[in-house]
């Protein structure tokens, strides 16, 4: 698919699209005719940029180009995925996709990201209603990677691509079952609402106290494992079916008051924005995104470091660029006489120490991360480990020789100095811009697990190592091999 994404309407989920596209390398071109709209547009990618790479163990591709349009028709021109993001009204949008299908590619895919109508209340009046399918996101897009994708009754073909191109910018399609108002996320939360206007109103409790009682309490359950299987703990041994037995008979008790609405009106107004602004009016709009969007990349973070929940689609996106780098290093391999580029990284908040700089044990974890991916590289990846042998570090000599600072990118670079049967000899490079910041010379052994003692390595990781090994005989011993700590005679 083309890697172009236009996005019709510039607020805050459109912006948040843009962000979310740009950054992850398409070309993106916007158009809203609002005058503000580039202004508003450029401050949520600000926020994008400050947060998004926190996210990934790796750089983030080179960002794509970023262009307003003073016309619909030159902004879909030529895109692959087009995104509407234009206000809740539906006449509005269904001019909208008149327009859009007048100028775009007939495989191009148009979703919207309308949080309450039906693809088949959108598609009433297009031309080609199959193209249009519902991508409701949630905000900040460039953050939270859950999509609702509602495709009513396109294609399968279609479907299929536009859930790769959203894997792709490290988001999470859920496929929903049959189209719905309101969709999944929001009718649940609907459901929370209303019952917080409630409180409110009947002053059960402040809007502050209905807050507490979330980020303090259930929204952190909530936040790693849903609704479902939190309840599902809640039952102890005997699991789901206890706590039904346990807890169903209160769905009869008048506990909630979903029904009960209060009347909107300027009252309930009034009394809600005023509680609203005691507690949280003394940030701005954009102190309160950026208190958001920090905290929500240290939750993240924790959710990817175990590989669970939102945390693992991190995981899985960051695993497939590896994957497809890892790939085009391993086609070069053994016919370049050079050092192996083996692993781009960028420093992330948690690599800083109190002076400002990458902090000494990560320079240590950059080199390590670089001879695991050499390691994969030849075979001896986690699933040769599963079968009971592994490469053992034996000896580590690491120098310090620059500073690198909050996002950097590094590039983590071996030269095989030496490799046998049982040793493998090697030589990390971290480079900043093509200069050293740190170097390591390490001896590894390789290992039968279970036995505890060196072994010959596999016959197929030997058939990829070795000829590494001899391409890389014709390269200059690194001036820092064999270094030892220590200071001069004579000083």
């Amino acid at each position: 698919m083309t890697r172009k994404a236009a996005i019709i309407g510039g607020g805050v989920i459109g912006g948040g699209w843009a962000a979310r596209f740009l950054l992850n390398g398409w070309d993106v071109a916007v158009f809203d005719p609002a005058p503000d709209a580039e202004r508003k547009v450029k401050e949520v990618l600000a926020n994008a940029r400050a947060s998004l790479p926190a996210l990934s163990d790796m750089p983030m591709p080179s960002e794509g180009q970023l262009s307003f349009m003073g016309t619909l028709s030159e902004a879909v021109a030529g895109a692959g995925w087009v995104q509407e993001s234009v206000p809740e009204r539906l006449e509005l949008k269904r001019k909208v996709y008149q327009q859009i299908q007048a100028h775009c590619r007939e495989d191009a895919v148009i979703g919207s990201s309308t949080s309450g109508f039906k693809p088949s209340e959108i598609k009433g009046c297009a031309t080609r209603p199959d193209q249009i399918m519902v991508a409701h996101p949630f905000n900040p897009v460039y953050l939270l990677p859950l999509v609702e994708l509602v495709p009513g009754d396109s294609p399968a073909a279609l479907i299929a691509a536009a859930k790769e191109v959203l894997r792709g910018i490290g988001m999470f399609p859920l496929n929903v079952r049959k189209e719905i108002d309101a969709h999944i996320a929001d009718r649940f939360l609907e459901a929370v609402w209303r019952e917080a206007l409630w409180l409110v109103k009947e002053g059960v409790a402040t809007t502050e106290e209905i807050d507490e009682a979330i980020r303090m309490g259930f929204g952190l359950r909530w936040g790693q494992m849903g609704l479902f299987e939190t309840y599902r703990i809640a039952g102890g041994e005997a699991g789901m079916k206890h706590f039904l037995e346990q807890f169903g008979p209160c769905l009869t008790l008048p506990w909630t008051k979903l029904m009960d609405v209060p009347e909107f009106n300027d009252e309930l107004v009034e009394l809600i924005a005023g509680q609203s602004d005691a507690q949280s009016g003394q940030h701005s709009i954009r102190e309160l995104e950026r208190i958001r969007d920090s905290n929500l990349v240290g939750f993240l973070r924790v959710l990817k470091d175990r590989d669970w929940g939102a945390g693992k689609v991190l995981r899985d996106h960051d695993r497939a660029r590896q994957s497809q780098a890892a790939a085009e290093v391993s086609a070069a391999a053994t016919t370049t006489g050079a050092p192996l580029e083996l692993l781009p990284m960028q420093v992330l908040p948690g690599w800083i120490d109190y002076n400002g700089h990458m902090t000494e044990s990560r320079y240590l974890f950059a080199c390590s991360e670089t001879t695991d991916a050499f390691l994969c590289l030849i075979g001896a990846d986690m699933d040769y480990v599963a079968g009971g042998h592994s490469y053992y570090s034996a000896e580590t000599h690491i120098l310090h020789k620059g500073e690198a600072k909050l996002g950097d990118r590094l590039l983590g670079t071996l030269q095989v100095l030496h490799a046998d049967e049982k040793r493998l000899h090697v030589f990390v490079c971290i480079l900043k811009e093509g200069v050293p910041v740190a170097t390591l010379e390490q001896m590894l052994l390789h290992v039968d697990m279970k036995a505890g003692r060196a072994c010959p390595a596999g016959a197929e990781v030997l058939a990829r190592l070795m000829p590494i090994a001899e391409a890389h005989k014709a390269l200059d011993r690194p001036e820092a091999a064999g270094r030892f700590v220590g200071e001069r005679r004579g000083r």
